[in-house]
């Protein structure tokens, strides 16, 4: 009989791996655009949302694969946000997070960011404005549209 006391469940072990783990278990939408692809996954952040304040917030993670012979480099992003009322915010920036990244064939990279509405739940879509080595080859990636969808949104029967 060991005297050692049992280990602590996997999930306390990395608080990292735990909060990737669970970010990996939730549906995805995918969009590959030439050979770039892109998966988003959202989530919803009840320690940041005030719903009695009409405040909604949302956490994505991006990952964007470069599946192409050549390297890539993401130079600005663009998204739709559209609330649950239809409202539309047009965004448009450099790069994600504070980075252009560049991808290498066969690389990716990952983010995660956030999205806040005056609405239970709504839509986000978009495109990263890219270029290709050799020959600084501009492109748009798709972003696939995904839902925002909070524990406050009316269900509908129909």
């Amino acid at each position: 009989m060991s005297s050692r006391p049992p280990m602590p469940p996997k999930l306390f072990e990395d608080p990292e791996a735990a909060w990737n783990e669970a970010i990996a278990a939730l549906p995805s939408y995918e969009a590959t655009t030439g050979n770039i692809r892109i998966v988003v996954r959202a989530f919803w952040l009840d320690d940041q949302s005030q719903p009695d304040e009409h405040s909604y917030c949302w956490g994505y993670r991006i990952r964007i694969e470069n599946h192409g012979p050549n390297t890539v480099q993401l130079l600005e992003r663009s998204w739709e946000i559209i609330d649950a009322n239809g409202h539309v915010d047009r965004v448009r920036g450099d790069g994600v997070v504070g980075e252009q990244p560049i991808l290498e064939p066969g690389g990716g990279f990952e983010y995660t960011s956030g999205a806040s509405l005056d609405t239970p739940s709504g839509i986000m879509r978009g495109f990263f404005h890219m270029v290709e080595e050799p020959g600084r080859r501009l492109f748009d990636a798709r972003i696939p549209a995904f839902s925002l969808d909070s524990p406050y949104q009316p269900s509908m029967l129909h």
